[in-house]
């Protein structure tokens, strides 16, 4: 499986306790959606080995959980700096006109008159709206609805209102 088959839902920042639980820094908009989960991939160097999980406990900005297997402060210890995921059949459902970063992040983009940007190679969350970042900063287009003609996942596209970008978008000079 290839990673876009994964979604990560949290990056585990430490051991929490003597008795092998972690803490992690949810990376989904989505907190409660940690409430019952039961099994999760550990991503590990480019794979994804999947884990039972149990006793999750939501904290204000974070999540405790005990990973099966783990059950030392040591071991949970090296753990840290990896992301705990989702496969997409156990993905959270988005509403309408709603993407995944992950599914944004390699997508083509054009504006509707057939200008060719490059692709989108992150999405910063600054605080009211997503910002694409494209060609790591040559670009940055705040993600309104007004500057959005098209976007095709299926098709890794994205266009841009024309007229709209020019207002909106901040090139690099």
């Amino acid at each position: 499986m290839n990673s876009r088959e994964y979604l990560r839902i949290g990056q585990i920042v430490r051991a929490h306790g003597v008795h092998g639980a972690v803490k992690l820094i949810p990376t989904t908009d989505v907190i409660e959606r940690f409430r019952g989960l039961s099994e999760a991939y550990l991503e590990e160097r480019g794979e994804y080995r999947p884990v039972a999980l149990s006793g999750v406990r939501l904290l204000n900005d974070a999540v405790v959980l005990q990973i099966a297997g783990v059950e030392t402060c040591e071991a949970a210890e090296r753990l840290r700096g990896k992301y705990l995921c989702v496969d997409r059949a156990h993905a959270v459902q988005l509403p309408p006109d709603t993407y995944f970063i992950a599914d944004l992040i390699g997508c083509e983009t054009f504006d509707t008159e057939g200008a060719a940007f490059g692709r989108i190679t992150d999405v910063l969350q600054p605080g009211a709206n997503d910002v694409y970042e494209i060609e790591n900063g040559r670009l940055m287009v705040p993600a309104l609805k007004r500057v959005l003609s098209l976007v095709d996942i299926e098709n890794r596209r994205i266009v841009f209102d024309a007229g709209v970008l020019r207002e909106v978008g901040l090139f690099e000079d």
